[in-house]
């Protein structure tokens, strides 16, 4: 079957499928365009992707050494504690051992007088008993049936009041050294 065109319906369609070529050329082109731009867009992307990962891997290790370092300061920490207690303990055990050697240093001391001299019970001016101790006297002379109270004592080379006025009396005498 023929078919009679005419020349100005040919030249329509010539010039249709003209704009028609140029057109799918410009499409094609802009296609093209597209793949170029979404394959850089995409290395683009891969590479944001791997500085992301590095800088976070980096992060990562950054977290990893402020925490040992966190750790490292807690247990200087906790070595300083019980360094400080220790001391602390120390301390007080030092006190509590001059405080008993200042205990034994004052037993001493009176022990080292009470030697020296010695307390020596008169009842009714004579003789009864001898004691290291002003209290061992006075509980000696009680237990014999002395008032409590209201006992003087006497110091060597000061004159006495006679015998017969005491009944009770105590004379501090020093010991005589037997070298």
């Amino acid at each position: 079957m023929f078919r009679i065109v005419r020349t100005t319906a040919l030249r329509a369609d010539r010039a249709e499928l003209a704009q028609a070529r140029i057109e799918a050329e410009l499409a094609a082109d802009s296609a093209i365009r597209a793949e170029d731009t979404v394959e850089v867009l995409a290395k683009q992307l891969r590479q944001a992707k791997r500085d992301a990962d590095e800088e976070f891997d980096g992060m990562r290790a950054v977290l990893r050494q402020a925490t040992a370092e966190r750790d490292a300061a807690r247990a200087e920490r906790d070595a300083a504690r019980t360094e400080v207690e220790e001391a602390r303990a120390q301390v007080l055990l030092d006190a509590e051992d001059r405080v008993a050697l200042r205990a034994l240093l004052r037993i001493v001391r009176r022990q080292a007088a009470a030697a020296e001299r010695v307390w020596v019970l008169f009842h009714r001016g004579e003789f009864h008993s001898v004691h290291t101790t002003v209290d061992g006297a006075e509980a000696a002379a009680e237990a014999e049936g002395a008032p409590r109270g209201g006992w003087t004592a006497t110091v060597p080379g000061t004159a006495l009041s006679p015998a017969a006025e005491a009944v009770w009396r105590l004379v501090r005498l020093p010991l005589c050294d037997a070298r």
